[in-house]
């Protein structure tokens, strides 16, 4: 197990993730024994102090991803994908930038990681993005949870999916974006009837395509997340109809670990969503030797 902090803001913050190599996913043997079940898997990341936890194993051309939570076992999670190839990369020691066929929650896709100095910057496909407007019911309940009212939002809000779907809130500056307080217990349960991960809230991206978000996903067992990489592709696919097709999204202020998470939209409307890593070892404020 080791943990990588990823979606580094100026080489510093990021989410802390765990990774877990079964099987010689790194190209070495596999340990000898039987690996983990599931509830093993879901008590890895609280046992080591952070949100979620990444198993990575060989499985022929592929690397295959299983990502949990305390909660429960996720279909994608994008800075566990960045933890990942960083790791994957970090091990591999080969010239030039690594890449990787991956597969997770059903989908096969391409990801990639080269080293910049200590760090290490990857980046993946995280599928399409299906885009939505929210029903009535879902704009009417989310909102209060969050401590919003609609004049505040203004009318572009979205459900996105990517692996699942989550809730994309506009606001118009970052200080309101800071100063959020939601309830969170209100809102678990507003997620929990509508089949919602989250709600990504995000101010309005400034020329440059630099904004703010936070995402708020307690009914997963992560009442606040650092850095929320598929959330930030949603938010790429949706602006990229308003001719936005870059984006830098600073995430974990209030959590007192900023990050960034990066996206590009392409023109078929694809998205590629990265960020900058760093490989610690198994406590996540030492770093690996």
């Amino acid at each position: 197990m080791t943990v990588v902090r990823a979606c580094l803001r100026g080489g510093a913050g990021g989410s802390p993730t765990a990774v877990v190599l079964e099987d010689g996913a790194d190209g070495a043997a596999g340990a000898a024994g039987a690996r983990p079940g599931d509830d093993e898997r879901r008590r890895t990341a609280a046992a080591h102090g952070v949100s979620h936890a990444v198993y990575v194993r060989r499985a022929g051309d592929t690397t295959e991803l299983r990502f949990f939570t305390a909660e429960e076992e996720l279909p994608a999670c994008g800075h566990g994908t960045i933890a990942a190839l960083a790791l994957l990369a970090a091990r591999h020691g080969g010239a030039g930038p690594y890449r990787a066929t991956l597969r997770a929650g059903g989908r096969v896709f391409a990801g990639r990681a080269e080293r910049a100095g200590e760090l290490i910057t990857a980046a993946f496909d995280p599928g399409p993005v299906d885009l939505r407007e929210p029903t009535a019911g879902e704009r009417a309940l989310v909102l209060p949870a969050l401590g919003l009212t609609p004049h505040e939002t203004g009318p572009s809000l979205r459900i996105a999916g990517v692996g699942r779907e989550r809730i994309l809130v506009p606001v118009p500056t970052r200080a309101v974006v800071a100063g959020l307080r939601p309830d969170l217990d209100r809102l678990k349960a507003v997620c929990d009837r509508f089949g919602l991960l989250g709600a990504y809230v995000h101010s309005e991206p400034s020329p440059d395509g630099g904004l703010a978000a936070r995402m708020f996903a307690p009914s997963i067992g992560v009442p606040e997340d650092l850095a929320n990489a598929n959330s930030t592709a949603c938010l790429a696919a949706h602006l990229a109809g308003r001719g936005t097709h870059r984006i830098a999204v600073d995430m974990g202020d209030s959590l007192g670990s900023p990050a960034t998470v990066t996206a590009t939209s392409r023109p078929d409307l694809s998205v590629e969503v990265g960020g900058a890593a760093r490989v610690l070892t198994e406590r996540p404020g030492v770093q690996d030797s």
